[in-house]
């Protein structure tokens, strides 16, 4: 059973339509890329299915429940729309982490806010936050970061704050774990360093959807590649036989202009 199945996905702002029937799905523990030219709707995208903007037509599954039919008039609490983000973990492209706190606090502060009101907060408090720290400090040791836990983010470069942000995003234990761009921020020295951590969750069949302008990335680290173009899908599949065989007018364009661009 797919673990994410997106149906028939509009978006518009205003008259300007930035997501035309959007349809695809992912199988459990595999890496899905997004690629194509600012502007064709990857972000949009990754923004809806983590509930930070609906979708005016469309539905999202995550294990065949149904997340979102925007088709429904129902009104969604926020309550509700905060479990059901759960199911998604978000790395902006720009970290957004929380400058007032450490590395290992940024990590661990939506999980101690969730544990509230748990019954195991209830029963011992000490005992919960202890969970949730070693949580934490072993999410930054599997990102290489066990030496910065208690460093502050004016204290990191911008590639151990973009590992941070994984190791946040991956705190709540998402099923779908989710990439903006994650090195467009970053000098290539750095580049290398976040998208080193990428690759090593993919090897541990995390399952991952990756907006990302690294083509030799994107074509090795996944299992499917989607080509987008105007708020479309114009191609999708393998990312041999996109890359090296791609089948749509548009996507030999934008590959040749990327290599063109690569030559120079």
């Amino acid at each position: 059973m797919p673990i994410l199945q997106v149906e028939h996905i509009r978006k518009s702002f205003g008259q300007t339509k930035v997501l035309d029937d959007i349809s695809f799905s992912m199988e459990p523990g595999n890496t899905l890329s997004i690629i194509g030219s600012s502007g064709s709707g990857k972000t949009t995208l990754l923004r809806c299915l983590n509930f930070l903007e609906r979708p005016d037509a469309g539905v999202i599954r995550v294990r065949d429940e149904v997340l979102l039919d925007a088709g429904e008039p129902k009104k969604v609490t926020d309550r509700e729309t905060r479990r059901k983000r759960l199911h998604f973990g978000l790395v902006f492209q720009s970290f957004n982490l929380f400058p007032q706190y450490t590395a290992l606090q940024n990590v661990t502060l939506a999980e101690e806010l969730l544990a509230h009101d748990t019954p195991e907060w209830k029963a011992d408090k000490s005992q919960t936050l202890k969970r949730i720290r070693d949580h934490g400090v072993e999410l930054l040791a599997e990102v290489g970061l066990a030496n910065r836990m208690d460093n502050y983010p004016h204290q990191l470069s911008g590639g151990q704050c973009q590992r941070v942000a994984i190791a946040r995003a991956l705190a709540l234990r998402p099923d779908i774990l989710c990439f903006d761009e994650p090195t467009s921020a970053l000098d290539p020295e750095l580049t290398g360093e976040v998208l080193r951590s990428i690759r090593k969750l993919a090897e541990r069949n995390t399952t991952m959807i990756i907006v990302t302008h690294e083509m030799d990335f994107a074509r090795d680290v996944s299992n499917t590649v989607i080509f987008m173009d105007n708020g479309r899908i114009c191609e999708q599949g393998d990312p041999r036989e996109v890359f090296d065989n791609p089948k749509q007018e548009r996507t030999r364009q934008f590959l040749a202009r990327y290599h063109g661009e690569d030559a120079r």
